[in-house]
């Protein structure tokens, strides 16, 4: 029901970015979806890839921290206030949204990764509502 997300800290400077891209190449590990955000003397990488337990050890041998942390993935049919919908029965159930960014799945469905402070009340609440989850074999 979950994934697993890659997560790495990279410091806010040229080429760290590339080193982290270049390692996960190397190892032959394919980026289905990607999110960075950044500080001014930091960012935190976040994707989903082929083969995260790989990528996570590769990445710890040359000298990133990077974990594994469990994500939902939710497709979402292409109309006008479907993420709203979904975001507003994860509120009502009273549960934090961590974060979120789009996902590629290759389908003509969107879909999104949702963190969030409590999984799996999040995922049974979206279950309810008819809400596909995406699984790590579809992608």
């Amino acid at each position: 029901m979950f994934l697993k997300q890659l997560s790495v800290f990279i410091e806010n400077r040229e080429g760290r970015l590339e080193q982290v891209l270049d390692t996960l190449k190397e190892e032959n590990i394919n980026i289905i979806s990607l999110s960075l955000a950044d500080t001014s003397d930091f960012g935190l990488l976040r994707m989903i890839v082929s083969d995260g337990e790989k990528g996570k050890e590769a990445l710890k041998a040359r000298g990133f921290t990077a974990m594994l942390n469990p994500v939902l993935a939710v497709k979402l049919s292409h109309q006008v206030g479907q993420l709203q919908v979904l975001l507003s029965e994860i509120c009502k159930a009273g549960i934090n949204i961590e974060y979120t960014y789009a996902l590629a799945t290759g389908n003509d469905d969107a879909s999104i990764v949702i963190k969030t402070a409590d999984l799996e009340k999040a995922a049974e609440v979206l279950q309810k509502t008819g809400v596909e989850l995406v699984s790590a074999e579809e992608l």
